[in-house]
C-alpha cells in the first residue's frame, strides 16, 4: 500500500521523531510512503522508512528534484507549489497527518474529498467527519490506515 504522509515543513524535534517511527512503521510494514519530498516531517517520515528498507516518494512543490530532501528515494518535479498538495495525497491509499500548519490541512480536506482515510497524529482536529481517526501513536496511525483504506 501507498500511505501519503503529510506534515509541517518545520517541526520539533519531538515530531520529527515521531514522524521518523512512523516511517519506520511503514516501511516495515512493506508500504511505499508518498509525501511533499522535503523537509520536516517529510524528510523524517522518509528517512524512518528508508531506515527500514521502505521505498519514499517525494513530490516536490518546485520544479527541480534536487530540491528533495537526501532520504526521498523517487523524485517528482512538479512546479506547482502548494497545488502539489493534491498530488500528494491521490497517489496514496490512505494518509497520516502529523502535525502541520494550513498546507497539511488543505491535504486532509483533499483526502477526505478524494475518499482517503486519514489517521491524524498530533494534527488539526476534525471531530464529527467520516475518514478520519484521531490517533496517538505511530502504530496506531498505520494500524488505522491498514483497517480503513479502500481497495485501490
Amino acid at each position: 500500500m501507498r500511505v501519503s504522509v503529510i506534515g509541517g515543513g518545520t517541526v520539533t524535534d519531538e515530531e520529527y521523531e515521531t514522524a521518523r517511527r512512523l516511517g519506520r512503521t511503514l516501511g516495515e510494514r512493506g508500504h511505499e510512503v508518498v509525501c511533499g519530498g522535503l523537509g520536516g516531517v517529510m524528510e523524517a517520515v522518509c528517512r524512518g522508512a528508508s531506515e527500514a528498507g521502505g521505498h519514499t516518494i517525494g513530490i516536490l512543490p518546485t520544479e527541480r528534484r534536487s530540491d528533495a530532501n537526501d532520504y526521498v528515494d523517487t523524485e517528482i518535479a512538479t512546479g506547482l507549489g502548494n497545488a502539489r498538495n493534491v498530488l500528494v495525497v491521490v497517489n496514496g491509499d490512505a494518509a497520516v497527518a502529523v502535525d502541520g500548519g494550513p498546507g497539511t490541512l488543505s491535504e486532509i480536506g483533499h483526502a477526505l474529498d478524494f475518499g482517503r482515510p486519514v489517521a491524524g497524529l498530533g494534527t488539526h482536529r476534525i471531530d464529527g467527519v467520516d475518514g478520519i481517526e484521531h490517533v496517538e501513536t505511530p502504530t496506531a496511525a498505520v494500524e488505522y490506515v491498514e483497517r480503513a483504506r479502500r481497495p485501490a
